[in-house]
């Protein structure tokens, strides 16, 4: 066996350890790897090239965001899974374009995914939901908010950046800021 083909296609193994070490090679092969696959099934089915990128990369963060999440167990090939991903997106974008899926082509066994890809549409509708929820907590709160959790600014750099008179009365406004934020959060 030449070593080129080795290095094309990573075994499961080494794609799950590359992407829990944080390896842009491992994600980069991957793409290699399986994209084809993934670009002749959406061209076989009302798709073009752009629709098969934007499907296998939703697939890809769907598959990283379960191996990094630490309960992720391989119980099919790993290229059956992310087919199986790619065709639950795609046959979902469908349904929402409602264009003809009564002849959907197949290339190989799928495997249920319907869990993983809810958790990862959830988690881009929370993402949504504290964004517009941020938008509508005005200021100074939502600067305050941002700066202490997204940015790690300490509270001493709040307090300064701010005027406040002591980092007691940062806290105090975060704290109240936060339960606006929630309210918010609950409501949208």
């Amino acid at each position: 066996m030449s070593n080129k083909l080795s290095s094309s296609v990573p075994t499961d193994r080494e794609v799950v350890l590359g992407i829990l070490n944080n390896s842009e090679d491992a994600l980069n092969r991957l793409y290699i790897g399986y994209f084809p696959m993934v670009l002749q099934f959406i061209l076989n089915n009302n798709g073009d090239e752009d629709d098969a990128k934007d499907v296998y990369q939703e697939a890809i963060i769907v598959l990283y965001n379960k191996i990094r999440s630490g309960d992720f167990e391989l119980s099919s090939k790993l290229k059956t899974y992310i087919y199986s991903v790619c065709r639950r997106i795609w046959l979902k974008k469908l349904t929402q374009q409602s264009k003809k899926i009564n002849n959907l082509s197949d290339l190989e066994d799928v495997v249920a995914v319907e869990v993983d890809l809810e958790q990862h549409e959830e988690k881009e509708l929370q993402f949504e939901k504290m964004g517009s929820a941020l938008v509508s907590l005005g200021e100074p709160c939502k600067t305050i908010i941002q700066d202490f959790y997204i940015n790690n600014l300490s509270m001493q750099d709040i307090c300064e950046k701010f005027g406040y008179t002591n980092t007691d009365n940062v806290k105090t406004q975060k704290y109240k800021c936060l339960q606006r934020l929630k309210k918010l959060f609950f409501q949208s």
